[in-house]
């Protein structure tokens, strides 16, 4: 998590005191460089901060330089708990139009501070990402009529969206998004990427490849290093980072975002052995672990992949039958957005 933290002494430079005064909270946002002070009581509760658009209201309302600078401290500010993830962060930070978002505990105690600046650009990544985005989302109905699923609006943004700022909080800078149901949407709303932090490079599926062809339309680009591949439906959370360092770590061929997953069949179930019953379970829970739909394949996965309608399960099958390391990698928050209830449940209904 790109924050500085209270040993930090860059961050205990932006601590002002509740009594200062405009001039003096001026010199802690200028040797900060950070465009804010935080004002502290006692050694680390946060009341409220003050950005330099602040100071230069309160001058040219025609406050003196000796004046408290309290008045026009913002003690409505937006802040995230301490375990919020640079996505979040960058979500929030995106959404609400903030270059400022502090972290706090439970009791207002400042732990750190996201600088937008440092949100974008720190821990770049080699590595670039394919967004698989082309499907129809036929079994959404009527939701999915006039807009492509990965548009489909979650809390006041795209899904789609939503996964280009995991990707680019999480350092990555290249984004590969496979199009081709109103790709024209896709387009129009994302241009180049730079509005974004990152560069988008539309993938345009002349017919529908599946979840494994697109990977194909990547071979011109002669990619060098692993790729992080997810499908464009997904509401979630990961560390997109840390499923890549486990990608190199274990020498993976593939990595695969897996999740575990509980389903209550909802009648008594029986044992049955020779025509008599051995035993009974009412409503038993069947655990599994399932497929999440991302996934870090090696450069020579999409070397070896040709566009073609090819579901991503028959690379795995492949690449189980040629012996290839396959890894897992859990992934703890995530829906599928592939139907009505499901869809429901991303919206929090």
């Amino acid at each position: 998590m790109n924050a500085q933290y209270l040993e930090d002494s860059k961050l205990k430079r932006m601590f002002v005191d509740p009594s200062a005064s405009i001039i003096e909270t001026m010199r802690v946002v200028d040797e900060a460089s950070a465009q804010i002070a935080l004002v502290v009581e006692g050694e680390s509760t946060l009341i409220g901060v003050v950005t330099d658009g602040d100071l230069r209201r309160a001058i040219l309302r025609g406050s003196d330089l000796s004046d408290p600078v309290l008045p026009f401290t913002s003690c409505s500010f937006h802040s995230v708990p301490e375990g919020a993830t640079r996505a979040q962060a960058l979500d929030l930070m995106q959404s609400l139009g903030l270059k400022h978002l502090p972290i706090v505990d439970d009791e207002m105690q400042i732990r750190g501070i996201h600088l937008l600046s440092e949100v974008i650009k720190p821990q770049v990544l080699p590595n670039a990402a394919l967004i698989l985005a082309g499907g129809k989302g036929t079994r959404l109905g009527k939701i999915t009529a006039n807009v492509p699923k990965p548009m489909i609006q979650v809390a006041g943004r795209p899904i789609l969206e939503r996964i280009v700022l995991l990707l680019v909080g999480s350092g990555i800078r290249k984004i590969f998004i496979a199009v081709n149901h109103f790709a024209e949407q896709i387009e129009e709303y994302f241009g180049d990427g730079s509005q974004f932090g990152c560069e988008i490079i539309l993938l345009y599926e002349e017919s529908p490849l599946g979840t494994g062809g697109p990977l194909g339309l990547l071979r011109p680009y002669e990619l060098q290093d692993p790729l992080l591949v997810m499908n464009g439906d997904l509401v979630t959370d990961f560390d997109a980072q840390a499923m890549i360092r486990a990608h190199h770590s274990h020498e993976n061929y593939i990595t695969i975002g897996v999740r575990n997953y509980s389903h209550e069949i909802p009648f008594g179930c029986l044992e049955i052995e020779d025509g008599q019953v051995v035993s009974i379970a009412e409503k038993p829970i069947h655990r599994t672990t399932i497929n999440s739909g991302i996934y870090v394949v090696d450069p020579e996965v999409t070397r070896a992949v040709t566009p073609r309608f090819l579901p991503f399960t028959d690379i795995l099958n492949d690449a189980i039958q040629n012996s290839h390391r396959l890894g897992a990698f859990e992934i703890a928050d995530w829906i599928d957005v592939g139907l009505p209830d499901q869809l429901a449940q991303a919206r929090g209904h």
